[in-house]
């Protein structure tokens, strides 16, 4: 499980960075984690396919983290895109995106669905490899976090030792789920004699725009890695109040408090041309932190 960042800008582009995107993989599976302008053209940059994007989501409102959004649907039309798509998002993007497809008598070549967010924490998607929760964050409109978890797969089946005890391929799906293997004999096979420890659940909190608030920290508790804005440094964080952003320093207080193990930092103001001081002052708090940088893929 890994995320490339697209675009660790906030509002404006600057400096070669561009606004919000970022792509979550899990299992081959690619979830778009909002897309500001230039999304598609990022992910063509970074080798991200769409065919791999079955599910969209949309944090708010706010030009910077949607602005993207409607070149890439038409885009996976025109290449002739036949696969579901799931957009979530709040329920005013819905007329929008209607309008736009209208006014160009666009009719997708593919099924396309849209979810409204709700208020609250709320499970969005439960694939039999991940789920996605939504969560409330404190933005200057409704704004949502997003909870991406990757889920075990069980024990991870060792071919050499089955074929050495002679267990069936048939019996392997058994194996996963920690279960021994009787032969007909009535010799029993441990399951750790055949099997290794498989994939750990694994948790990437995307906590989207937000002023500094400890409201969601029951959600993202524990997370492995957390992607927090910090638009400001903390001299400026009087102007992140008034705006309802974040500090470095705050992002990392958030980390600490969450016991996450990994802190990804973005948003960044145009302000800032260079981004190490974001760094430094959020190490003084939780060592473990990076400033995303646009086209790098993260492990989580």
């Amino acid at each position: 499980m890994k995320v490339t960042i697209l675009g660790n800008n906030s509002a404006l582009p600057a400096f070669g960075r561009h606004p919000t995107a970022q792509a979550v993989s899990v299992y081959g599976e690619v979830l778009l984690i909002d897309c500001g302008e230039g999304t598609q053209i990022q992910m063509q940059r970074f080798g991200l396919r769409w065919r791999s994007v079955h599910h969209i989501f949309i944090s708010h409102l706010h030009g910077d983290h949607y602005f993207g959004l409607p070149g890439l649907i038409n885009s996976m039309s025109l290449l002739g895109r036949t696969a579901p798509l799931h957009l979530y998002a709040p329920a005013e993007l819905k007329p929008i995106i209607d309008a736009i497809l209208q006014v160009a008598d666009t009719v997708l070549s593919y099924p396309f669905y849209f979810h409204a967010l709700q208020e609250g924490v709320n499970l969005l998607v439960d694939d039999p490899s991940f789920c996605v929760t939504s969560f409330p964050v404190e933005h200057r409109i409704q704004c949502h976090g997003f909870l991406v978890e990757r889920k075990t797969r069980g024990r991870k089946i060792v071919p050499e030792r089955c074929s050495e005890y002679q267990i069936p391929s048939a019996y392997y799906e058994s194996l996963k789920q920690g279960r021994d293997y009787e032969r007909k004999d009535g010799t029993v096979v441990k399951n750790e004699w055949v099997t290794e420890d498989g994939p750990a659940v694994k948790r990437y909190a995307y906590c989207a725009d937000t002023v500094f608030t400890e409201s969601f920290l029951p959600v993202i508790q524990g997370a492995d890695t957390i992607y927090h804005e910090c638009t400001y440094l903390e001299k400026d964080a009087a102007k992140a109040t008034a705006r309802f952003h974040s500090t470095a320093t705050q992002a990392a207080t958030i980390a600490k408090k969450a016991n996450a193990k990994q802190l990804l930092l973005g948003h960044f103001s145009s302000k800032y041309k260079e981004l190490e001081a974001f760094r430094e002052e959020a190490s003084a708090i939780f060592p473990n932190v990076f400033v995303s940088i646009e086209g790098t893929a993260y492990e989580i």
